[in-house]
């Protein structure tokens, strides 16, 4: 019982199918000019609701899965033309007031919605009061809008004037009024559901005061002195560093080597001697 109670106040407040998961806004903007096309819309798709729920569980397990959708629709086609039938004999007025949307609770996402995310995977009696608060929960979206839009745009509640025709604010009326009044009941529905309502907001500094903060930068810390290893006396002395071969070269090269051979003598060169020979070839010409 506690589950069934729990699907009723999961449909008409927790997830309010208009206010919280705005699905069936389609007719909920086109139906609701006054109380009673809101009130005829609202009872049509709650009996809708309530037996698609129940008859999609108790046959859910004779639905092959290839064809769980096309199951679905016929059932819910089947509920509404008996809906329709009915209040055609018995709500004439109604019935044309309403017109084409009768026929389009068929396709009402709330509907195959609800029968998709629950109905098909759960017991008869849960899925059945699951349809009922979805239901009462749409029945009252639509019954708000209906009702403050009569009363501000025509100045009457169910037919009975309550404000002068001078008071009157005719847009509400229109299509536009249907999305202001939507948007203050979405917002009070907001609000009535915020878990931190009626607390004090804590307010934060402000943005001057958040400009004139000195940040600091953080204090280094000190470092820490590096221990000096302590002497053992009994330890070996310190062999003495070599010298590096590198350094030695140098003095190698320029250092004599005398068991190396004696320099050979610079060649005279040739072109030198050419001039001396023919000196000599004129001495003995003159000679002769």
């Amino acid at each position: 019982m506690n589950e069934c109670m729990e699907r009723l106040k999961n449909g008409i407040i927790t997830e309010n199918p208009v206010f919280i998961m705005a699905l069936g806004l389609c007719p909920a903007f086109a139906v609701t000019t006054n109380a009673v096309n809101a009130l005829g819309m609202g009872i049509s798709s709650l009996t809708v609701l309530m037996f698609s729920n129940l008859l999609i569980s108790l046959i859910s397990k004779l639905i092959p899965g290839r064809v769980r959708l096309p199951a679905e629709i016929v059932v819910v086609a089947s509920l509404v033309t008996i809906v329709q039938l009915l209040m055609q004999g018995f709500a004439p007025s109604l019935y044309d007031a309403l017109g084409i949307y009768i026929p389009l609770i068929v396709v009402n996402c709330i509907i195959l919605g609800r029968a998709e995310a629950y109905a098909l995977g759960a017991k008869p009696l849960p899925a059945l009061f699951d349809g009922i608060g979805m239901g009462i929960g749409f029945t009252l979206a639509l019954f708000l809008l209906g009702s403050f839009r009569e009363i501000i745009g025509a100045g009457s509640f169910f037919g009975i004037p309550l404000v002068p025709e001078a008071y009157h604010i005719s847009i509400f009326v229109l299509p536009p009024g249907a999305f202001l009044v939507m948007s203050f009941l979405v917002a009070a529905m907001q609000y009535y559901q915020d878990p931190n309502r009626g607390k004090k907001a804590t307010v934060g500094p402000s943005l001057e005061e958040v400009k004139t903060v000195v940040v600091k930068p953080a204090p280094k810390p000190a470092a820490k002195p590096v221990p000096k290893p302590a002497s053992n006396p009994g330890a070996a002395p310190a062999a003495p560093a070599k010298e590096s071969p590198v350094a030695e070269k140098p003095a190698a090269a320029s250092a004599p080597n005398p068991e190396a051979a004696p320099a050979a003598p610079a060649k005279e060169s040739p072109v030198a001697e050419k001039p001396a020979a023919a000196d000599l070839k004129e001495e003995k010409k003159g000679e002769e």
